[in-house]
């Protein structure tokens, strides 16, 4: 069975930080790209950071500089940094993986809540 457990979320006041975590276990396949999306109250849900097999990063605009995304492929896991946090990060936070079977798998969600 294919589990993507996420854990690092929580409160935080503006300008803290905190480290998301995601680690991907029944997968029998091998695994491309991982990130993050997150989907803030009421809005859609939006991609935050990529990250390529290699170590290759992408970032949205309005985390650049504030976040980094890193990938530990022997444990399968992908991690997220974020820095100076702001309230509008505050959303549930989803990993993902993309796996060489042409499919994605999904965390379930972590909330992340930025008080001002």
């Amino acid at each position: 069975q294919v589990q993507l457990v996420e854990s690092g979320g929580g409160l935080v006041q503006a300008g803290g930080s905190l480290r998301l975590s995601c680690a991907a276990s029944g997968i029998i396949f091998s695994i491309n790209n991982m990130g993050w999306y997150r989907q803030p109250p009421g809005k859609q849900r939006e991609l935050v950071a990529t990250i390529t097999s290699v170590g290759r990063s992408n970032y949205a605009d309005s985390v650049k500089g504030r976040f980094s995304i890193s990938r530990d492929n022997t444990k399968r896991s992908v991690y997220l940094q974020m820095n100076s946090l702001k309230p509008e990060d505050t959303a549930v936070y989803y990993c993902y993986v993309d796996a060489s079977n042409v499919r994605r798998y999904w965390g379930q969600g972590t909330q992340v809540t930025v008080s001002s």
